[in-house]
């Protein structure tokens, strides 16, 4: 099935946004999830819908000895290849869901605003943790279940057009939402937070961390990005396979 990022217009208007054109420096949430890595000195590392490669370029700079970044668009794929190249790092046109994920052969895994797009997260859990190494960390941000259960995934607006509130609706009703973003109709997954969290707990994963992830304050001042402070947006969650 064809990418919803290979779309000719919604690849324009992705191309446009900030974390696009400026990478990792440009994401809200980078921030937060760039301490959450774990030393990647010769590591392997499978990037999970690795879009323009970003975090595959950083995990390479941080001395991996090997990294793989999968992205069902081929036309992500394409832009990683050309901008974020490097020796160790090799990228293939694949699905989260089509990967074949060996056993015990990558010591972590990192995906970044690409699992709410999957209704099945248990199966993804199971696939990483029997790829991954004894010791092995999973690292993932997730968009938020008050976000995913947003009504339309907007807020609600006063005559003025201000935001008033973030209205949530069937938040204990898992599936599919209907929603616009960069100018399309999008299907996303929405998770609640308990199936996010124990479904990782039930495979067998050891939690480190858990945040909500909070746009930095040299960025307030950039449009709308101070209501961002209003409800969250992001999960970022990090776990462990435990040692042998």
């Amino acid at each position: 099935m064809p990418s919803l990022y290979d779309d000719e217009t919604f690849f324009a208007a992705y191309a446009a946004m900030p974390r696009s054109r400026g990478g990792l420096a440009a994401a809200g949430e980078w921030h937060q999830l760039r301490p959450l890595l774990p030393p990647l000195t010769g590591k392997r590392v499978l990037d999970l819908g690795c879009g323009y490669g970003w975090h595959c370029r950083y995990a390479a700079q941080q001395g991996a000895a090997k990294v793989l970044g999968l992205d069902a668009s081929r036309r992500m794929i394409a832009q990683a290849r050309a901008c974020n190249p490097g020796e160790c790092i090799s990228y293939r046109v694949c699905g989260i869901e089509e990967y074949e994920y060996p056993a015990r052969q990558w010591d972590c895994v990192i995906s970044n605003l690409a699992l709410h797009y999957l209704a099945d997260l248990d199966s993804v859990y199971a696939n990483v943790f029997r790829t991954l190494t004894p010791g092995g960390v999973f690292l993932f941000n997730i968009e938020h279940p008050v976000y995913t259960a947003g009504v339309g995934q907007d807020w609600l607006y006063d005559e003025n057009g201000r935001p008033i509130c973030w209205p949530v609706d069937d938040y204990y009703y898992p599936g599919a939402r209907r929603t616009h973003f960069l100018g399309c109709e999008v299907t996303k997954q929405h998770h609640t937070l308990t199936q996010i969290l124990m479904g990782l707990l039930r495979q067998g994963f050891v939690l480190q961390a858990v945040e909500e992830a909070q746009p930095p304050q040299e960025m307030l001042d950039e449009p709308g990005m101070a209501d961002e402070m209003r409800r969250p947006m992001m999960l970022l969650v990090k776990a462990a396979k435990p040692g042998d």
